[in-house]
Formats: structure tokens, sequence, C-alpha cells
């Protein structure tokens, strides 16, 4: 039998997977996009603790309506750390606190919902302050007393129930109280409650024209239901909060709950990054929770 000539097969078997192999790495890095582009994240910045702020720095804060107390308690820590300073805080709204950093009547906005990304473009910048929950409450003596599902509060809300009736209760009218679309507790209320979806029009539901809590817990009497950040209802005494799913919000896993931020115009003021830092500082994150 005569010699065969030329490299073994195996040489042809190896050449192969090299060069499939290859071609394999030229396919996958020619249609891969660098690392920076694969995902589109916004970073914010973040704020040492201040150690010294000057005396007569003086902050601006105005914003969410849900926030008072946050404003409140941190405005108290920071002046008591910091002797000389001034925290003035206001409550208009989300929306408007936003629209009254970027005119520069304010320093920082208080916001119950994240930026637009028209804000955004704006040179805006939202750090997280902590996470809150809405409660969906009624008048403390309503003769409701049972849970309500995720759907049936939407259902109620964009007027597809309107009597107590359908829920198990008394045959008595649903009034909606709702809080005027300027809020960011009724825009994060529309987000995640309505799955972005609008309130309904129907009779039984109220808009009111300020958004303002306590006219809202007054509104509710016997019949009415609302719905507030629950750090302003927890300890009222004219209301009371329903079971969504069988939770109450001071449930971990209640459902209603959302981040809370405060809005800055990058790049921030000194006295900006002292705010920012002492409010998320361990001191500032106490202050905030505090009763």
């Amino acid at each position: 039998m005569a010699k065969s000539s030329g490299p073994p097969p195996i040489v042809f078997i190896l050449a192969f997977l090299l060069l499939a192999g290859g071609g394999y790495w030229f396919f996958v890095h020619k249609n891969k996009q660098p690392d920076s582009t694969e995902t589109q994240t916004t970073t914010t910045n973040t704020f040492p603790p201040p150690t010294n702020v000057a005396s007569g720095t003086v902050v601006r804060v105005d914003g969410s309506t849900s926030m008072v107390k946050i404003n409140q308690n941190l405005k108290g820590g920071f002046e008591k750390q910091f002797p000389g300073t001034n925290i003035a805080t206001s409550a208009r709204g989300s929306s408007q606190g936003i629209q009254s950093l970027l005119a520069g009547s304010v320093d920082v906005a208080a916001s119950s919902r994240p930026l637009t990304s028209q804000e955004q473009a704006q040179g805006l910048e939202a750090i997280p302050i902590g996470l809150d929950k809405i409660a969906i409450v009624v008048g403390i003596n309503n003769p409701f007393n049972g849970s309500l599902t995720s759907d049936q509060v939407k259902a109620i809300f964009q007027g597809q129930i309107t009597n107590w009736s359908e829920l198990g209760g008394a045959n008595a009218r649903i009034r909606v109280i709702n809080r005027p679309p300027v809020s960011g507790t009724h825009q994060t209320f529309k987000e995640m409650v309505l799955n972005g979806e609008n309130f309904g029009n129907s009779s039984n539901i109220t808009t009111l024209e300020r958004d303002a809590t306590t006219p809202l817990l007054r509104a509710l009497e016997n019949d009415g239901i609302g719905y507030a950040t629950y750090a302003q209802v927890q300890n009222q005494q004219t209301v009371r909060s329903l079971p969504i799913n069988n939770l109450l919000p001071n449930s971990p896993t209640y459902p209603l709950s959302r981040q809370l931020f405060y809005v800055y115009q990058n790049p921030p003021t000194q006295a900006v990054q002292d705010f920012l830092g002492y409010a998320t500082s361990s001191q500032g994150q106490q202050a905030i929770f505090a009763d």
C-alpha cells in the first residue's frame, strides 16, 4: 500500500476549529456595542457629610407636600448642628418646586416623583432621600372596614366602582377626593396604581384645586376615600388607612411604596452640597424618620 503524503487529519481539524472560533469572535465583537452604551443609567452625585457650614448659609427648599415632615425634620437637625444656618421650607407641590428650582428662586426641590427626561436635559439631578408609602384613607367613622385589592383601588379612582356595596360595604355612594395634577403624589399614584392611565371623570370624583393634605382629610367625612403619604396620616386621629391586599402601610411588603428625592441644579452650590450631604448622612437619615 502506498504511503499517504501531506499533513495528518488532526491538522485539518485543528485548523477548522481555529477558523470557526476566530469567525465567532469577530462576529460577536464586531456587533457588540461598547460597555458604556449597553445600559442607559443616570448617575447621581453623592455628597460627603459636612463637618463645618458657614454661619449665614441659607438653603431654600420647596416642593412636595408629602415631604413637609422630612423637610422640617432636616431643617431642625441641620440648624441645630450648624448654628447660624437657615433652611427655609415651602411645600407647593413637586412640579411647582421643580419649576421654582429652574427659575432660580429655590435651591432644592423636594419631589415625590422621578425627574422627566426634559427636566434632566435642563441640568437637574435627583438624589434619593428615602422611601415613602401612599396610604388609601377614609374617615375614622366610615363604616367600611374591609381590605381592598389593588384592582379595586384602581377601579374606584377611575370611577368604575362607585358604591361601597360593590366592595362588601353599605349601600352608599363613594365620594373620591383626588389631588390636583400638580401634586407629585397625584402623579406617583397615577403611575403606581393606575398603571399610567387617567383618573376617572365621573360625578363622584372631586379634584381639589390646591395640593394640601389637611383639606383632603377633612373632605372625607363618612363616605369619602382619598390618598396621602403615610407619614402625614399615620398619627392622625380623624382618618384611618385601609389595608391593600390585606397589608397595612406599616407592613414592609406594603405594595404602594415609592422613592422620594431632593432635586438640585448641576453644578450645585456649596450650600446645596452641605445640605444634601447632611440629608444623606446617618444623622440626616435619623432626623428624617424621627417622630
